[in-house]
């Protein structure tokens, strides 16, 4: 008797857990930053949905995440995730195209207004929109979240307006919302066309690799500091209805990352030049991050160099 009363008990604990454990939504989650917060709640013991367009690589996919593969920017998918209650949403959906200029404004703007209609009266405890550094557009850095941007194409342009909608719905109808506009992250599992992954493998593969002149001034944050950030905006009351800027707060220019991964790796042979920039491309792109120090408690926690070698490591098992 006293055995089954046992068992009783520890299948109603496994119960209570079950229940109580936090469920997250993770639009975009199969994508770079998506992999990493999904790795990370999964760390903290939460339900974990991911809707994206496209199933997860291999290499993003991971165990007890229910994945749902259907375009949030279409009305009629919406019942598939409506019918759900979630404690937190995390919208990374994003679709960079220069030419589709339509698919990329309701990527953007339309998914967000979409997910404030399914999730406006669902009681959700916090709801993150990803924006992007791009919403400044041609405004000096370093960039302060009170600065009206001035972005320039459809990617900012449609971005700043879903961060601008979302706002508003906080103001309006007290919708918990947090806009964080990361700069550019980095680290294992990102997409290999960019930036530092094409690098890394170029060396490992003793190639020459195509680049700019290299003088531009980017701001480089390793991904786990940006899903601490993430993490503190989800966790905090305090962080509803407003913007932050997350980044290293320190410009670095393409050719000092060049530098150090050749340090490291030795066989690189960047062609300077190869790539000519963009007639509205930004010399200098970095932001302000004190408002995400103070209201946060956030700062980063690896250095540039630590990160680097972090993602060299990683590339270096798959090599």
């Amino acid at each position: 008797m006293v055995k089954i009363r046992n068992k009783i008990y520890k299948e109603l604990i496994k119960i209570w857990i079950y229940l109580m454990q936090k469920k997250i939504l993770i639009i975009g989650g199969t994508g770079f930053i998506g992999y990493h917060l999904a790795s990370r709640c999964k760390k903290l013991n939460w339900k974990i949905v991911s809707v994206s367009t496209k199933k997860p690589t291999k290499k993003r996919r991971l165990k007890k995440v229910r994945y749902k593969i259907f375009d949030i920017s279409i009305k009629k998918n919406l019942a598939n995730i409506a019918k759900y209650k979630y404690d937190y949403v995390v919208n990374l959906g994003g679709y960079v195209d220069h030419i589709n200029k339509v698919k990329t404004y309701r990527a953007h703007y339309l998914g967000a207004k979409n997910l404030f209609k399914v999730f406006k009266n669902k009681k959700l405890e916090s709801f993150i929109q990803i924006g992007s550094s791009m919403e400044y557009g041609t405004k000096k850095s370093p960039h302060r979240e009170n600065v009206i941007g001035n972005p320039k194409g459809v990617y900012a342009k449609s971005k700043f307006l879903a961060s601008k909608f979302l706002i508003e719905c906080y103001k309006k109808y007290k919708f918990p919302v947090t806009v964080i506009r990361f700069y550019q992250l980095f680290g294992p599992n990102q997409d290999t066309n960019r930036f530092i992954p094409i690098l890394i493998n170029a060396c490992l593969n003793r190639k020459e690799f195509a680049t700019s002149s290299g003088v531009q001034s980017r701001d480089f944050l390793y991904i786990d500091d940006g899903i601490d950030a993430i993490i503190k905006c989800i966790k905090s009351n305090n962080s509803r209805g407003k913007i932050f800027n997350i980044g290293a707060g320190v410009p670095v220019k393409l050719k000092k990352i060049i530098k150090i991964v050749k340090q490291k790796l030795k066989h690189c042979y960047p062609i300077y030049g190869k790539i000519k920039l963009r007639n509205d491309e930004p010399m200098v792109l970095y932001p302000n991050v004190n408002f995400a120090k103070k209201i946060l408690k956030w700062k980063n926690t690896t250095t540039l160099k630590s990160g680097l070698n972090k993602t060299i490591l990683h590339y270096k098992k798959l090599f």
